[in-house]
């Protein structure tokens, strides 16, 4: 059995799109199984979902759990023809039931081939792979079907158009399903597919289709299971491979991490050797300023190889005694050189004269 849990999971889907009359409309489901109930309440006799409980929130685990009843009931009547034919009749009628394959695959159902009640058998392997229009080409060799079973051959059908195509014509619909208006196919859409929770979509009654966002999955049929093994193996195939590619690019960047790790450690080291070497030539540098670069301390060699010199400042007054006596010759003459100094007593400046011996 392969049926999808997206929303059979969680039926309570959101919110469903109807559009009618040119205008778009917002609704939970709960609004609009009220709204659309009021009108057709003989198309909802069957035991709804509550949407908002327990019960809508566990849809696919009962539905596990009714298959598993269905099957071991069957199993038990072993020879009881009448009781199995019974027992088909309930799970085809069944408002959870939406899979039937492994009911059909339990061997006590074999014994009813050749038996008046082989029909029966005939109306399980209907709803497990069959649709609607099935039926009705089929109706002269088939037993009639109840309500609840037309009702659930119908919901089947448009799981099985769902599958095929994901906008489905209102015309389509209502041709397979045997439906006359427009309004009572989107009330069945709305009540019977999207309430239950087997589609979800959006009814587009200006383009008069139903745009398929969702729908469960039905029985496989004996030949389709040759087709989905080869797709489930070319599944497996491509994740192999990817999962491949994975790790390689795992790989390959902790590699590149290494690689950026040593890399950056390289150049952090080569900074600090040139930081270093920086300041070993700066401190060189420094000591050869002071004792060698023109302008700075002279070298102690030169400065010993200089001749000594004294130096002292005169004032105009002593400089001017000193050019006396070296003019006169001899003795200083007062006169002159009070004269002299008359004139520039008022001066403070001094003159430094370098004197060598």
């Amino acid at each position: 059995m392969l049926f999808e849990s997206a929303a059979l999971g969680c039926v309570g889907f959101g919110s469903t799109v109807i559009k009618r009359q040119g205008s778009v409309r917002w609704a939970s489901p709960v609004a609009l199984t009220r709204q659309t109930l009021k009108g057709s309440q003989q198309t909802s006799s069957h035991h709804p979902i509550d949407l908002t409980g327990r019960e809508g929130m566990d849809i696919e685990r009962r539905q596990s759990e009714i298959i598993d009843d269905f099957v071991k009931r069957a199993a038990a009547l072993y020879d009881a023809a009448p009781n199995l034919a019974g027992l088909i009749l309930e799970a085809t009628a069944h408002p959870l039931l939406f899979a039937f394959s492994e009911i059909l695959s339990v061997p006590s159902l074999a014994r009813l081939k050749g038996t008046q009640y082989s029909s029966s058998l005939d109306v399980l392997r209907l709803f497990a792979y069959g649709t609607w229009s099935d039926y009705k080409r089929n109706a002269g060799c088939l037993p009639v079907l109840l309500p609840d079973q037309v009702r659930k051959l119908k919901q089947l059908s448009v799981l099985t158009l769902a599958e095929i195509e994901k906008v489905l014509s209102y015309d389509h619909l209502m041709e397979e399903l045997d439906v006359s208006n427009v309004r009572e196919l989107e009330d069945f859409l709305i009540n019977e597919c999207m309430y239950v929770g087997i589609v979800r979509g959006k009814l587009d009654q200006s383009r008069r289709c139903f745009e398929v966002q969702f729908a469960a999955g039905r029985d496989l049929r004996p030949e389709q299971l040759d087709n989905m093994i080869q797709t489930l193996n070319n599944w497996s195939g491509t994740s192999d491979n990817l999962l491949h590619m994975i790790q390689e690019k795992i790989k390959w960047a902790d590699t590149m991490s290494e690689a950026n790790k040593m890399h950056r450690k390289e150049i952090v080291d080569k900074v600090e050797e040139v930081k270093k070497s920086l300041k070993a030539d700066l401190h060189l540098q420094g000591h050869g300023e002071i004792f060698s670069e023109p302008g700075g301390m002279m070298d102690y060699e030169e400065d010993r190889s200089r001749p000594k010199s004294s130096t002292f400042c005169k004032s105009p007054l002593q400089e001017a005694t000193t050019n006396g006596l070296r003019q006169e010759g001899g003795p200083m003459n007062s006169q002159p050189v009070l004269r002299f100094a008359d004139s520039v007593s008022n001066n403070s400046s001094t003159d430094c004269l370098m004197v060598h011996p």
